[in-house]
């Protein structure tokens, strides 16, 4: 029996009970002792499927000491090493802290059958390091120039355009070492406290004040529904070789990535396996989005609707208990340690940490969040379909524009801005609605923004919330949306006197958004906004 995905609740049907024999080993101790940072110990082998672990990173000396600090970062994972990156180029000095001892150490347990679903392809329609090629590489760090740009592609082996988590731990150390991105590693936060306008963090090696804190400590507890006798089963982060479930039934818990992904490598080995949860499976081949199970662990479902050993059920868990032989399973169909003491608010069964735009505690100034935590900037979610920034694809992009957030806010750090002539505009925002990595990670979530106050200014890449809801001058922002159809387009939004217009352009099929129906089409939103109106006819193409 194991324990993946989300809890079960919500709908009922009538009771049954099905016995099932346990795994060949104990379910195990808790993996974490209260923290879902990213800093976890060395993953056992996973069976015939184990990847020989490499250590990637030392470190000789230890930066940061403890004392006062303008900015302290903690975590070592992509959030905290692309934030600290770009906050670096910026130039806001900063301190980083990881109880690790190297980059990435999620990645050193995450995921248990070695691959990650996020994909660096090799080969491109867009040229490798460039800025189009991110597009095509979810995986490598975002860096200006230089060796540090597009790590991954360099260390993979070839078997997969899908990483495995040695590779992905590789390529982190090896940005930061290309960076320059310094961590304290082996320096474990432990507690939060005020002290006037500074927040202390209390950490093995002393106390760290700071007028502004970034946590980029991820998700990854391993997180039980509140169902009696649950406690009794493995967890999916508690799982050892496939082996040892060699001709037995197994009951998974949880129908989301985490799930099928057990289910897939577990079907060589396994006589049967039972999938449940109170609701139906979704695939993100249908979705369409990365909402549901990714196509990489859909063959369980096609040997269930194929009648071939697995069984998906709509159903409520009750309760679990122990059998002299296995379980019996009856069906009807935090993270952020004391950082709520401090008054930050959580929701959901993650505890996410409720986010402005900006990705700073609604409740608490000052607390920011990087990485797979700022999921708790939920934002517009139009159709219900979420951001990408529980991923590295997209909450890289975050931590880009939260530099530049911090950096001007609290450090008076003035972005740097380019003005644009006003016949050029459509053509601009047309090429980034086709190219810009940004638009395309984050759907609906981040947009590239130009002002028209006076001169047509280049704000760059911003929350598209924030530009919806925080008012200010005449200006436009484009970003790329999606549907429940599965279509893909331009969206653009005009600001006119602080009223706000959303105008949807035609999907293309070919998702090339720059020909002249669409420059005819994005003159009509933009007429009036501009200093001197652009007629659809003088629009240029690239």
């Amino acid at each position: 029996m194991v324990p993946a995905g989300r809890a079960a609740g919500g709908r009922h049907r009538g009771p049954r009970a099905a016995a099932l024999p346990g795994p060949a080993t104990a379910a195990g101790a808790a993996l974490f002792d209260g923290l879902p940072d990213r800093d976890v110990p060395d993953a056992p082998g996973r069976g015939s499927q184990a990847a020989q672990h490499h250590q990637v990173a030392g470190v000789e000396e230890r930066p940061f000491p403890a004392g006062d600090y303008d900015l302290v970062i903690v975590g070592s994972g992509p959030g905290a090493l692309q934030l600290s990156y770009s906050l670096t180029r910026l130039g806001v000095r900063h301190a980083v802290l990881s109880q690790d001892e190297a980059p990435g150490g999620m990645f050193r347990k995450w995921p248990v059958f070695q691959r990650l679903l996020s994909w660096t392809k090799p080969y491109a329609p867009q040229q490798r390091g460039t800025r189009a090629y991110e597009r095509y590489d979810w995986n490598s760090l975002l860096a200006d120039d230089g060796p540090a740009r597009c790590v991954m592609p360099a260390l993979m082996d070839g078997s997969s355009y899908f990483p495995s988590r040695p590779e992905m731990e590789r390529s982190l150390a090896t940005f930061a070492e290309r960076a320059g991105v310094h961590v304290r590693y082996g320096c474990r936060w432990e507690s939060t406290s005020r002290d006037g306008d500074r927040f202390v963090l209390g950490t093995t090696d002393g106390d760290y004040r700071t007028r502004v804190a970034v946590f980029a400590v991820g998700v990854a507890e391993p997180w039980r529904p509140p169902i009696p006798g649950l406690e009794l089963a493995a967890h999916y982060g508690e799982q050892t070789s496939a082996e040892s479930y060699a001709d037995k039934r197994v009951f998974i818990v949880g129908k989301q990535n985490s799930g099928f992904e057990l289910a897939s490598g577990l079907l060589s080995w396994a006589r049967q396996i039972i999938i449940a949860s109170p609701s139906p499976t979704k695939l993100s081949v249908n979705t369409r989005t990365l909402v549901g199970v990714r196509a990489r662990y859909v063959q369980p479902w096609e040997d269930y609707v194929l009648a071939g050993g697995v069984i998906i059920l709509n159903a409520a868990i009750e309760e679990v208990t122990r059998l002299a032989d296995g379980f019996r399973v009856k069906t009807r169909s935090s993270a952020l340690r004391d950082l709520s003491e401090l008054g930050v608010a959580t929701f959901g069964q993650s505890r996410l940490p409720a986010q402005t735009p900006f990705w700073e505690s609604a409740t608490v100034p000052g607390i920011y969040f990087a990485g797979t935590l700022s999921q708790g900037a939920a934002g517009l979610k139009k159709y219900g379909i979420p951001s990408n920034s529980g991923a590295v694809q997209g909450h890289r992009y975050n931590a880009r524009v939260l530099a530049h957030h911090l950096a001007n806010r609290h450090f008076g750090v003035a972005p740097q801005r380019s003005t644009l002539r006003a016949e050029d505009l459509a053509s601009f925002l047309l090429a980034e609605a086709t190219r810009a990595p940004e638009l395309w990670h984050q759907r609906s979530y981040l947009a590239h923004v130009v002002s028209l106050s006076g001169e047509v200014v280049d704000e760059g890449i911003a929350p598209l919330t924030h530009f919806i809801d925080a008012g200010g001058p005449d200006a436009v922002a484009v970003t790329v949306e999606s549907n429940p159809a599965g279509d893909l387009y331009p969206a653009v939004y005009t600001r006119r006197a602080g009223a706000i217009s959303e105008h949807l352009l035609e999907p293309d099929p070919l998702y090339e958004f720059e020909s002249p129906s669409h420059h005819v089409a994005l003159a009509a939103a933009l007429e009036g906004l501009l200093p001197e109106p652009v007629r659809a006819g003088t629009a240029k193409t690239r």
